[in-house]
């Protein structure tokens, strides 16, 4: 269902409510991923503290942290279709205020969370739990988020505003990294794995109270609010042709394209994205847990190429976006895919090389994340433009939350259970190169969508007068 994204706003928008979208939106994306990334960053202390019975192995507790991680993931879906569903018939803003309280309270409730050592069994559960409704509110959050920037985004410039939700995904892990390096450097290992894991989570409150502050001062968007009073006008004017339906016609949904074709652009765009999710999670949150599980580095070690992987991911999703607003999103998104798919293996190689400078396997983890972010900047914009306003906060929400359940959320629990069983240390760079190449294959069916609000217009028009005819 590749179609230029319909009411993108239009030209006389004000500046000022473009940029306060684009935080407003930006900001429970920085939270969502800060979270998931300090969960990634602390796998194997949340394993000792809530996944490690007496007697239990340090490997099955690693397996099942990242069960907990994966199950969170397959949430997401849940979360894009109910808040979807409800974000395209009251509207983007109440949803996204909904979706950030969800999501701080979750993340905050992890912090003060009894251990195995307190709470037994209970332990896990709760934390299962809660990563439950981390998951759900993370479904919300994104076609939430990327329907404000784009939909309120200046003619032209939907690739550059939507890779805003990247460049805030990058901000949140680096955020993460920083503060677990901090603490790891600040702190003993005895009161990191004590009390100082908390503090990270306990850190989102004060951030998930400023992002509800700014969503509570967001306006509508100009697509919906249009959307909704052509709905509106369409029902009066049904209403008073046919008195005796005017309950049902008061119950009639915003109107939508077909389900079948809605169903076949939300799974197109889950193969198109999911490049960008295997590897993604794979260089950027998977590294520090393979780093220290498989090649022995240390904590520190670990976190420093985390760091510089999330540097190249930040340094490349800006310019991504906007030279897809320039040259399409096609072109650009494919290279990323085929360059993961030919040098995945031979980044990893260097970093298992014991002869490789510490320099050189810094700007491998460095180039690995960049290459991620040439994906991930027209990403956004791409799914955008793949759905009608109608659809838009479901269809791309699904889009994304089902490439990341499968490929993201699982990335952790695959790369650690078959490097276990096959002894292979090259599964990362496998796993990464294997999804980037389907996603190029789903990439070469990609038609640019990218069009200017007036030429969005004149389409629409033109099909009007076709169909009238």
């Amino acid at each position: 269902m590749d179609a230029p994204a319909h009411g993108s706003g239009p030209p006389t928008d004000r500046p000022e409510r473009s940029r306060r979208a684009l935080v407003a939106g930006s900001v429970g994306n920085f939270i969502e991923w800060y979270e998931f990334g300090v969960y990634g960053y602390f796998a194997t202390v949340v394993a000792a503290r809530f996944f490690t019975p007496e007697g239990g192995s340090e490997a099955e507790a690693l397996v099942r942290t990242y069960a907990s991680f994966a199950l969170a993931f397959f949430f997401r879906p849940v979360g894009a279709a109910l808040f979807g569903r409800l974000g395209d018939r009251v509207g983007r803003r109440p949803v996204l205020i909904l979706v950030i309280v969800l999501m701080t309270a979750a993340t905050t409730l992890i912090g003060v969370l009894p251990t195995y050592a307190t709470a037994g069994a209970l332990a896990p559960w709760l934390l299962t739990l809660l990563r439950v409704v981390q998951g759900l509110s993370a479904g919300g959050e994104f076609g939430g988020a990327v329907s404000v920037m784009t939909e309120f985004a200046p003619p032209g410039r939907r690739g550059l505003y939507g890779a805003w939700q990247s460049f805030t995904v990058a901000l949140g892990l680096l955020g993460g990294a920083g503060v677990a390096a901090l603490l790891a450097t600040v702190l003993t290992g005895a009161q990191l794995n004590s009390w100082g894991w908390r503090l990270p989570f306990l850190l989102t409150l004060p951030m998930g109270l400023g992002a509800l502050w700014l969503r509570l001062r967001l306006d509508e968007t100009p697509s919906f609010q249009a959307l909704r009073t052509q709905t509106q006008a369409q029902e009066q004017a049904q209403e008073q042709e046919q008195a005796q339906a005017q309950e049902h016609q008061a119950r009639q949904a915003l109107p939508a394209p077909p389900a079948r074709e809605v169903a076949k652009a939300i799974a197109l765009g889950a193969g198109r994205v999911m490049g960008w999710a295997a590897a993604g999670y794979t260089f950027l949150v998977v590294l520090p847990s393979y780093l220290q599980s498989s090649l022995n580095a240390t904590f520190q070690q670990a976190l420093v190429a985390t760091v510089l992987a999330n540097l190249g991911f930040a340094a490349t999703i800006i310019p991504a976006g906007l030279l897809s607003d320039r040259i399409g999103r096609r072109p650009v998104m494919l290279t990323g895919a085929l360059l993961v798919t030919v040098l995945a293996v031979p980044l990893l190689d260097l970093l298992q090389d014991g002869g490789t400078s510490t320099d050189l396997k810094g700007a491998a983890v460095f180039v690995a994340g960049a290459i991620v972010g040439l994906m991930a900047g027209p990403g956004p914009a791409m799914l955008s433009e793949m759905f009608p306003t109608s659809v838009r906060y479901t269809g791309l929400g699904l889009a994304y939350a089902l490439s990341n359940a499968v490929f993201s959320g699982c990335a952790g629990l695959i790369i650690t259970k078959t490097i276990e069983r096959t002894g292979s240390v090259d599964i990362p760079a496998y796993y990464a190169a294997a999804t980037c190449a389907v996603s190029a294959l789903a990439l070469l069916t990609l038609r640019e969508t990218r069009t200017d609000a007036g030429a969005e217009r004149v389409q629409e028009q033109k099909k009007q007068a076709e169909k009238g005819s």
